[in-house]
């Protein structure tokens, strides 16, 4: 159990950007729900019931923790379930109907807009890797997609004539997301100008490549993103999750149909991209203007 624990606190480092801080709470707090398991002779996920969450919170409660940290107890062992089923390692979770507080429920940072722009305008393009951290970045935030299906896509995943990539998301399902004109500018430079320098054989297909002319890491994504953060004069958290948070918010907020966006985010519930997504008081305002009678 405590394997998987570690998958996934790098999924949610890496996809998500968490803190250290919060990565060690959601170790801490999941050690001992898997050691209560051990206890109760429960050895595999896959068996455990709704009865040992409730157990194992109660002992928690009767232990002497606060209901805030009995809550955040169960909002970690949520998140963790839900991310098994959502890679297959779980066939029913069992923790999906069991409310949690909303002030748990903490959404990604978001960018402005102006933000983005600086983002995407960070890498020096006249140094040697310019044009390919400029290419990475306007696709990522073109096409919200997740750092590991962006280190995942391949040259013949991009269909530059229809303007649209396939990629695989969870649950090794593919979907198509398309990408807008200044991305495809970005892309084709990158390929053309800078891609072959970078494979010795020319056998690699993987679309983003590094100085050694392998496929980036999802790691290395994120370090790339920061440092591009950075340069920008960005202070707040960016990470992989943030640009693919302010695709869907942008969207949103210019009025694209909550249905679609689930569609190019490759939501199977739309109940995910509605947390996912949230709508600015301008836009609550503006609404309201244009709608309400008495507005």
């Amino acid at each position: 159990m405590h394997a998987v624990v570690d998958q996934f606190l790098d999924h949610i480092t890496l996809e998500r950007g968490l803190s250290a801080n919060t990565r060690q709470a959601y170790r801490a707090d999941l050690a001992g729900f898997c050691d209560y398991l051990s206890s109760a002779g429960v050895s595999s996920l896959n068996d455990v019931r709704r009865k040992h969450v409730l157990d194992y919170l109660m002992a928690e409660k009767e232990r002497g923790l606060g209901v805030n940290s009995v809550s955040r107890r169960l909002v970690a062992i949520k998140v963790f379930f839900r991310f098994l089923q959502q890679e297959g390692m779980l066939a029913r979770n069992v923790t999906s109907a069991m409310d949690s507080p909303r002030l748990w429920k903490v959404l990604p940072g978001v960018l402005s807009t102006r933000e983005v722009e600086r983002l995407l305008a960070s890498p020096p393009v006249e140094s040697r890797f310019g044009a390919r951290d400029r290419a990475l970045l306007e696709l990522m935030y073109a096409s919200g997609l997740r750092v590991s299906e962006a280190a995942g896509l391949r040259l013949e995943d991009m269909h530059f004539d229809l303007g649209y990539l396939t990629c695989t998301g969870k649950g090794n399902k593919s979907r198509v997301v398309p990408f807008g004109a200044r991305a495809a500018e970005w892309l084709r430079r990158y390929i053309e100008t800078l891609r072959p320098a970078l494979t010795t054989d020319g056998t690699e297909r993987a679309l983003f490549l590094t100085y050694r002319g392998k496929c980036f890491t999802r790691k290395g994504i994120w370090k790339l993103i920061r440092q591009a953060a950075r340069r920008a004069g960005i202070m707040k958290k960016v990470s992989p999750h943030t640009l693919r948070h302010s695709f869907a918010s942008h969207l949103l907020a210019n009025g694209a149909p909550l249905r679609i966006i689930q569609e190019m985010l490759g939501h199977a519930d739309i109940a995910t991209t509605q947390v996912y997504t949230h709508v600015d008081e301008g836009r609550l305002k503006s609404v309201h203007a244009r709608y309400h009678p008495r507005a």
